[in-house]
């Protein structure tokens, strides 16, 4: 059990990076990403090309990555999602849906439907005994990974000029703008740190396994039931969201190797009767 422990809590970390940009743009927009998964191979697939066309390492795949992402995610949200925000959900959830629709019809036509991975040089097969356990070197970075973008997100929003600002317009739109702050430059900004984790989250997992172009709805659900688990809009609920599923996928991949992701939506559903705020809601204010 100590393994199978351990195992969930480091997959729980990878859970954790796909769902951080969701918990972002909800957090500060109420905006419900439903391209999030594609957006994620679609930054894998960016950093594969990348990797492959400069013949660089999977390091330099994610320093030319990051700046890109952040340029796009701020773009797309000042010019195509600025202007279905509201009071009404719907446009929105629309325009992601179209997103998603495009992104996985873009990447099939471009890189066919054959799953692509980023060399790792070994990375992803290096690993270290403790307690009597093998554990990957990989999983552990990506940990690693999880609590330096949370406890940075953290910071930013609790501890920052611009945090405030996020906090600001996420609790009263127009409140903040008659004290001056432009709501879709804040909003513009909190996407384009969402689609930086984003990029984070895609190239450890073209790191970690082979990433296809129809993976995003399957990476989106774990991030949606990780973000709701943990609570919405609350970044360390949304770790301990992550690695509840984790843990509780792991546990039934032990018992029953068809189990594993029905127990997890499981978990997710019982979270979602018994306490649909989540562990760990976001406080207002």
């Amino acid at each position: 059990m100590m393994e199978v422990l351990v195992q969930g809590i480091l997959l729980g970390g990878l859970y954790c990076l796909f769902a951080q940009g969701l918990s972002v743009m909800f957090g500060v927009m109420r905006l419900t990403n439903i391209a999030q998964g594609d957006f994620i191979v679609l930054a894998a697939f960016v950093g594969v090309a990348l990797a492959a066309q400069f013949g660089g390492g999977f390091m330099l795949a994610l320093l030319a990555l990051l700046p890109v992402s952040f340029v796009i995610g701020h773009q797309l949200q000042a010019r195509v999602l600025n202007p279905t925000m509201g009071k009404d959900p719907l446009p929105s959830l629309v325009v992601t849906f179209g997103l998603s629709i495009v992104i996985q019809n873009g990447l099939q036509e471009i890189f066919s439907a054959d799953p692509r991975s980023l060399p790792s040089d070994g990375l992803n097969t290096q690993s270290f005994e403790l307690a009597g356990m093998y554990i990957g070197v990989l999983p552990v970075l990506i940990f690693v990974a999880a609590l330096m973008c949370t406890g940075f997100l953290q910071w930013l929003f609790s501890s920052t000029k611009l945090g405030r600002a996020f906090r600001a317009v996420s609790d009263d739109r127009e409140i903040s703008e008659i004290m001056g702050l432009h709501a879709k430059r804040i909003y513009a900004l909190a996407t384009g740190i969402a689609f930086v984790l984003i990029a984070i989250a895609g190239w450890f997992q073209s790191l970690r396994t082979t990433v296809a172009p129809t993976d995003g709805p399957m990476l989106l659900l774990f991030a949606f039931e990780a973000v709701i688990i943990g609570g919405m809009g609350s970044f360390w609920g949304t770790l301990v969201g992550a690695m509840v599923l984790g843990v509780t996928q792991q546990i039934g991949f032990r018992l029953d190797p068809g189990w594993g992701l029905w127990l997890g939506h499981l978990v997710f559903l019982l979270v979602l009767v018994v306490r649909p705020q989540g562990l760990f809601p976001k406080t207002r204010g």
